[in-house]
Order: structure tokens, then sequence, then C-alpha cells
């Protein structure tokens, strides 16, 4: 058997890495041959759920799950890690202030990125989740020396299974059946979910997704703002964030980053921008990508964008832009 992957998860006492934790360590992401070494990060006042949390992990006796850590100390969290799993952020209170939320964060993603440089290995893959994490993942890779800036991605799988999701629906296929839609830009209100590249299954042949919902004021209204407002829905219903779903959405954003994406399919991902589609260098931004099995990633190039479509990326792109340097202020205070 394979020696085991080191994973951290961040948060690991909040609702998210309990949704997660499951699919985890019983092989559903790296695989059914891959043992795993968990460790788990929250703050000390945490300490006494996530006891109850490794109890719940070691009475699922799962036979791939070798070694479960629960720490609330930087170096221990960052010690040799091959995968991280940033979820934990400040989140948003009441009568905060976005510049007020992205201090905060700046200074978590800040300390993670030097720990991730100085402790973990220099070849670990992180995904940042927490939020605003486009810009939270852009402040981790800048002070994370030494790791290349591709190893430092942001979720927005999320966003592409929401909007799949919607199109299958209104289509009356399964989820599965939708595929190439693309989350541009960023994880906010701001983000374009693009269907125009997209095809879906009717019937066992492939149709353009335009072409099967046969609504574009839909496409370019309801749709849209469905996806981009999905978060807030789901507060408003159950008064929590979405926890499930963006469990979920973890587990197939590192599954793909893991095994590769099929021929001739791409997956949204927030990566650095290379000056792809005219989004500045360095950027973390969605774009479609493509992976490899060996866990190296393109941003796929030459699709066609059109004056709607061009918008909407400069609409999300200047937002992020914004950000960064709000984010980059706070860093110097």
């Amino acid at each position: 058997m394979a020696e085991p992957l080191h994973v951290l998860i961040t948060g690991a006492a909040g609702q998210i890495a309990y949704s997660l934790l499951y699919s985890v360590a019983k092989g559903d992401v790296f695989g059914p041959n891959q043992p795993i070494c968990l460790t788990l990060l929250d703050i000390e006042a945490m300490m006494g759920v996530m006891s109850g949390v490794v109890m719940e992990l070691t009475d699922c006796a799962l036979p791939l799950l070798k070694s479960v850590t629960p720490t609330s100390d930087i170096p221990t969290a960052f010690k040799d890690i091959d995968v991280a799993i940033l979820v934990g952020a400040m989140p948003r209170r009441e009568g905060m202030e976005r510049k007020d939320l992205l201090k905060a964060n700046v200074r978590i993603f800040k300390q993670q990125g030097e720990a991730l440089s100085q402790y973990a290995k220099k070849t670990v893959k992180v995904v940042v989740v927490g939020n605003p994490a486009n810009t939270n993942a852009f402040i981790c890779k800048m002070y994370a020396k030494g790791i290349p800036p591709e190893n430092f991605t942001c979720l927005t799988r999320l966003d592409q299974n929401r909007a799949q999701s919607q199109v299958a629906n209104r289509v009356g296929v399964s989820a599965q059946d939708v595929r190439n839609i693309i989350i541009w830009g960023n994880h906010s209100s701001t983000q374009f979910p693009d269907v125009s590249h997209a095809v879906v299954k009717v019937g066992g042949n492939d149709v353009k997704v335009p072409e099967a919902v046969k609504d574009d004021a839909w496409l370019k209204g309801d749709f849209i703002s469905c996806v981009q407002k999905r978060g807030a829905a789901v507060i408003a219903a159950r008064k929590l964030s979405s926890a499930m779903s963006a469990a979920k959405a973890i587990c197939d954003h590192l599954h793909d980053w893991w095994f590769g994406t099929k021929e001739g399919q791409w997956v949204s991902m927030g990566v650095p921008s290379d000056g792809s589609y005219g989004i500045e260098a360095g950027l973390v931004y969605s774009f479609p990508i493509q992976i490899k099995p060996d866990h190296t990633y393109t941003i796929v190039q030459g699709l066609s964008i059109d004056d709607f479509a061009r918008s909407k990326l400069d609409a999300t792109k200047q937002e992020l832009i914004e950000e960064r340097d709000d984010a980059l202020k706070a860093c110097q205070e």
C-alpha cells in the first residue's frame, strides 16, 4: 500500500469540516488505496468540540485512516503536509464592513502562508475555502515563499455544481449529463456562470446548453443571479452557510486535481492567472481548467468570449483587483 498522505484541514471543528472529514478519510477523494494521516487545526477554544470529532472519526473504523492529530498549534499542524484544505476563516458578522473582514482574514492567511513555507512539503497542494476565498488564496500564496504559485487554488467548484444542477433541472436530465459550464472570476456575487461552451446529454446526444434550454433570457438573467446568490439563499433558509454542498465541492475539486479531468472536459478552479483572457497575471481567478493525472493543470485556451461575457469577466476582475489592493494595504498595517 502507498505511503500515507498527510492532509491538513483547518477550521476542523466547524460544520463544513464535519461534512468533509468522512469522505476524505474513507477514500472518496484520494482513492481507495491511499492511506490518510489527518491533522485537524482549530483555535484553542474549539479543542473540546474537536475531541468529539476525533472520537467519531475513530468510531468510523475506517481502514485507510492511519492517524488523526487534533491541534491548535500552527507548527504541528503544517509539519510535512502534502495537502492543505484551508476552511477556517473569520466569518462576516452583522455590522462588519467588508474591509474589516478582509483585514481579519489577511492576518490568518498571511500566517498560514508563512507556516506553509516554513513547515510543509514544498510540493504541498493548497485549496482555500474560507471567504473571501480568491483573495485569501492570493495572500496565502504571496507569503508561502518557496512553494510554486500554481500549488495554490481556491474553491469555485461549488458554484460550478450549483450551475450544473440548475441547468439539469431546467432541461430535465441528471446533473452528470451537463458538462463544461465555466465559473469565471471571484467566488462572490460578481462571478460569471457561463454556459456558452457547455453541453448537455439529451436522449443520448450532446446538445449545446443554450439550444437545450431554449431560453436565453433565463440563461442571461435568473440563472446567473440564482448561482451568484445561492449561498445567501441557503443562509436565509438554514440560518447557516452551505456545509454539505461545500464539502462535496471540496471533494470534487481535490479528486480532479489528484486524478485529472476526463478527455474533452474541464472544471472550474480559482488559480493564479497567467494573463489568459485579459486577466491580470497573479490574480487568483476562476477559469476553466484541465488537469493531468500528475496533478499539473492548464487554463483552457481559445474559448470565444462575446461582448456579454467580456463585460462579466471584467466586472468580476475589477472586484478582485479591489479586494487584492485592500488586502495588500492591510498587510502593511
